[in-house]
């Protein structure tokens, strides 16, 4: 996830949260917490990370909390853009800290390695244990203790032109040998004669998608080592799926040097002109890529553009377009990087017992099926059936059984924030010794892993 924040603005927050909670903070259950006639006149606050928990979702939440506890829920949005720097001055200041809060995945290994949550290890088990995604559980456990637990999940799969593969003569892959082979191969055949035509269209600094290359090698971002996170980008497995990933960059991808990874889902639609509720034109689209890889949700942005209630919308056409699992070396799903977000409490919390019943309302059967009816991964594997069953579920669900998350090191939000790694893989493209510029970005980033 894109999280930017300067790394002296998250060295500085590693201070001051340090300061203010060594491992984080424990509660004990207070019999109020489920007692209206305690609670008239409490509020607890929930922070949510941007618009993807929809207002019925929210709607549930408030009203679910105010039958159960007799308290009141407010729900703020934060932006994903200065989330971080809104968690760091609020989490250690009890007078403005909110009870709980959604960050990113990546986001918390920083913050609950400097205590800034609560230790809900006496309710893992309650809110799902072992059936709660592990590499979310892991990214906001530190020592064995649980401080964020998993919210949701948005894995990414593959979006592909069906009628562009078929015209080109391409089969669908199996192995991820095979898929590298067939963008190549539509890349180079261009069956339409498209200008900057990609048969895989990846941005030059989407190492988002392009660590799954990584990961399906065998590779890693960074490991530990004698209690201390180093960076792995020279490791040998690492340099095999960097060097795939480079043969894509040269021969598959026409996707610009510093293209990240946002709305790659305009290059598979056709040409068509975008335009407002009053008919004024605000953009166009036009195919130039037969395949991308995106999140789940990008399905809403492809396929045919038509008219709904005076509104430009996409409808889905199967004779065109195809999803499918990244596959792996051996022919299972790729491990992928998971996007989502995680849940915690904060260690500051004027009120953390009710705080808990929160926690038990997000992690409850209604609240997770509710959270795949609106097309998020629910937390627990209990209930991604809530999904359904089409091919967008199918994918999400097949592309989340293998996935993997960025590195759990504390300081792992300062590398994200420093924008290094768009650097390193803008860098790829071009480079002639791929080792040496990985073991140059290896530098780098080592001393930003471990906060201090």
């Amino acid at each position: 996830m894109n999280r930017r924040l300067s790394l002296v603005a998250l060295t500085s927050a590693a201070l001051v949260l340090s300061a203010c909670s060594s491992g984080g903070g424990t509660a004990t259950e207070s019999p109020a917490a489920t007692d209206p006639s305690a609670n008239a006149g409490k509020t607890v606050t929930l922070w949510l990370a941007g618009g993807d928990t929809s207002d019925e979702l929210r709607t549930y939440l408030a009203d679910t909390f105010k039958t159960t506890t007799g308290a009141t829920l407010t729900i703020e949005e934060q932006s994903w853009g200065d989330l971080v720097t809104k968690l760091t001055t609020s989490l250690p200041d009890p007078a403005n800290s909110p009870d709980v809060v959604e960050l990113g995945n990546t986001q918390s290994p920083t913050f609950t390695n400097v205590g800034a949550f609560l230790d809900i290890s006496d309710m893992y088990d309650e809110l799902g244990g072992a059936k709660l995604l592990p590499s979310f559980v892991e990214a906001g456990s530190v020592d064995g203790k649980r401080f964020a637990l998993p919210y949701y999940f948005g894995s990414r799969y593959v979006f592909a032109r069906t009628d562009v593969w078929k015209e080109a003569g391409v089969a669908k892959p199996t192995t991820l040998e095979e898929f590298n082979t067939a963008v190549t191969t539509i890349a180079q055949k261009n069956p339409r004669g498209i200008k900057n035509f990609s048969g895989f269209f990846i941005g030059g600094q989407d190492w988002r998608n392009g660590i799954s290359w990584v990961f399906a090698n065998g590779g890693d971002l960074a490991k530990k080592e004698n209690g201390q996170w180093v960076s792995t980008l020279s490791d040998p497995n690492t340099l095999k799926g960097l060097g795939q990933l480079q043969e894509i960059y040269r021969s598959a991808s026409k996707a610009p040097a510093d293209a990240k990874d946002q709305t790659p889902w305009l290059y598979i639609n056709d040409s068509d002109v975008i335009t407002d509720a009053d008919g004024k034109a605000t953009g166009k689209t036009a195919l130039s890529a037969a395949t991308i890889m995106a999140p789940g949700w990008a399905h809403w942005s492809i396929g045919n553009l038509e008219k709904k209630d005076g509104k430009d919308v996409r409808t889905w056409d199967p004779k065109k377009f195809e999803t499918f699992v990244l596959p792996g070396t051996d022919g299972k799903p790729a491990p992928v990087f998971a996007g989502g977000s995680n849940i915690a409490i904060s260690a500051k919390s004027k009120n953390p017992a009710l705080a808990k019943e929160l926690m038990k309302i997000v992690f409850s059967p209604e609240y997770q099926q509710k959270l795949g009816g609106a097309g998020l991964g629910p937390a627990n594997s209990d209930y991604v059936s809530s999904l359904g069953d089409d091919e967008f579920a199918t994918a999400l669900v097949d592309s989340a059984s293998n996935s993997k998350l960025t590195p759990a090191a504390p300081g792992w939000a300062a590398v994200e924030s420093s924008m290094v790694m768009e650097e390193f893989f803008g860098k790829i493209r071009g480079a002639s010794d791929l080792a040496a510029l990985a073991k140059e970005y290896d530098a780098k980033i080592t001393p930003m892993l471990n906060l201090k």
